[in-house]
């Protein structure tokens, strides 16, 4: 229906957090009108194994689906019909994703856990650093239009993260910025890291 209603009025479509390998083989036919967007919750976590060992702490929309969808999102992003990695981040705290569901709400935290997940995904060879870039800084630069961000050249601000992508660590609570003090990604053990940010 987003589709048609792209074509029918000539407006492009921009398709958030998509989780199956058959929605982006059908936006593969679609890349003139439509981008797409995953995250990488829905490209780092499987539900086989996030369901038991999180409980309602994995709740989101739309779910975290199986290995298999997983794998599939990869397969599609390999082929460039993902344009880019939001984080969907919704910090809502351990209380609030303990209530009884359906009261629980979905969404967990993700904007601070983005970029090194991309980096362990680029060490064990899913991603280069300069896909990684693409997929969350240039390409959302060129989809929303914000000139002078994106990429480093001349006359552009000059935003950019330093990363190790040799680092090994592990996500602790205690690493975490955001307000609500957990996150999916706990207690993972990951290779490369972000070190350093430099802002214009």
């Amino acid at each position: 229906r987003a589709i048609a209603a792209a074509r029918a009025t000539g407006r492009p479509v921009h398709i958030l957090h998509v989780t199956t390998p058959q929605e982006l083989e059908f936006l593969r036919d679609h890349k003139d009108i439509a981008s797409v967007e995953c995250t990488p919750q829905h490209l780092t976590l499987a539900g086989e194994e996030a369901y038991p060992r999180l409980g309602t702490l994995a709740q989101m929309n739309p779910p975290i689906r199986s290995g298999r969808h997983r794998d599939g999102l990869w397969r599609w992003l390999a082929q460039g019909v993902v344009d880019v990695i939001g984080s969907d981040h919704a910090p809502h705290t351990r209380e609030e994703k303990a209530r009884t569901y359906p009261d629980t709400p979905s969404g967990m935290p993700g904007v601070q856990t983005l970029l090194p997940l991309l980096l362990d995904h680029a060490a064990h060879g899913r991603l280069t650093l300069e896909r990684i870039a693409d997929l969350t800084a240039a390409m959302p630069a060129r989809l929303f239009g914000i000139i002078g961000h994106g990429r480093i050249a001349a006359g552009f601000a000059g935003s950019l993260t330093v990363v190790d992508p040799a680092a090994r660590w592990t996500i602790e609570d205690s690493w975490l910025a955001s307000r609500c003090g957990w996150s999916p990604f706990t207690g993972m053990a990951l290779t490369g890291r972000p070190v350093g940010t430099i802002v214009r």
